[in-house]
């Protein structure tokens, strides 16, 4: 599957260069040339000498050029070289240089008339700090993994079983926990649809908004023989995911006995999969997910 960490890093680099450098060159015609005449800058001057302090660092343009150089130029350079060498700093820093850009842009709309360039510029620093943010989400989403040799004891019970639906190994992880603590066995519902990545991420929620069943492999687990199933189902739009759904219509009649495990307190997820089964649940417990740290909801 192809990595959108890697899309989001590259865009990211791209901002970083564009600001950095389009900084550097900026700052250096303002360096040499402090009268700012030479860019037409000249009439900026008067905004700057009704600033405290004005009489010492405005009587020229040197210490605009100065801050530029610094505050856009060097820092979003070096957060490029970071990104290029894949450190994990780079993601970070880009992202806070894209809001620093954007307040520096906000103190040029309190000096300044309303201007092309300053709204613009503003637009590219948000632009920034949106790649630099989703660069990190989809580092710590890409990073998350469930290793299946912390779990010795699933299967060690094989009337019970813990059946799950997992897009981003979330479910997977708390499907595996509660087969340890239990010996159950795991059984992973499968879609036939692409769940995966940011395209999967939209189809999905189509589903969802619309409380359609998404078609699944065939069920293959003997559902009768086992005394006892967990179900661990994410939340899609505030209902039951529709592989889940799906799951819960081939199953009925089948399962004996039935608690579920839920990505949110939604209480009419539990209603739904009781309808689906025809039964009643003995126990429900719901879980908050923040890329890959869970946190119990409590009631």
């Amino acid at each position: 599957m192809r990595s959108r960490y890697e899309t989001a890093r590259r865009i990211l680099v791209f901002w970083t260069l564009f600001i950095g450098i389009g900084a550097v060159g900026g700052a250096a015609m303002i360096l040499l040339d402090p009268s700012g005449k030479t860019m037409g800058m000249d009439g900026m001057l008067p905004y700057f000498q009704v600033l405290p302090f004005a009489e010492v660092v405005f009587q020229d343009l040197a210490f605009s050029g100065i801050a530029l150089f610094i505050v856009n130029g060097l820092t979003n350079l070096a957060a490029a070289g970071l990104l290029l060498a894949r450190k994990k700093a780079g993601v970070t820093l880009g992202g806070i240089f894209g809001v620093t850009l954007m307040l520096w842009i906000c103190i040029q709309f309190y000096i300044f008339p309303p201007n092309f360039m300053s709204t613009i510029y503003f637009i590219f620093g948000f632009c920034q700090a949106a790649a630099g943010y989703a660069a990190w989400v989809f580092r710590r989403q890409e990073s998350f993994t469930v290793n299946m040799a912390d779990y010795p004891h699933i299967g060690s019970d094989p009337t019970r079983l813990v059946v799950y639906f997992s897009r981003m190994g979330y479910g997977k992880k708390l499907a595996c926990e509660e087969a340890e603590r239990t010996g159950a066995a795991l059984y992973e519902v499968r879609s036939s649809e692409r769940t995966e990545g940011t395209l999967g991420f939209w189809w999905c929620g189509r589903y969802g908004m619309h409380r359609w069943a998404m078609p699944i492999r065939p069920v293959e687990s003997d559902l009768s023989a086992c005394r006892h199933v967990t179900i661990v189902s994410p939340i899609w739009v505030f209902a039951l995911a529709a592989p889940m759904r799906s799951f819960c219509q081939a199953a009925a009649g089948k399962i004996r006995e039935v608690d579920y495990i839920t990505g949110g307190r939604y209480q009419n997820t539990a209603e739904e999969m009781d309808a689906l089964l025809g039964l009643r649940h003995t126990g429900l417990r719901s879980y908050r997910c923040r890329m890959g740290s869970f946190q119990e909801i409590k009631k």
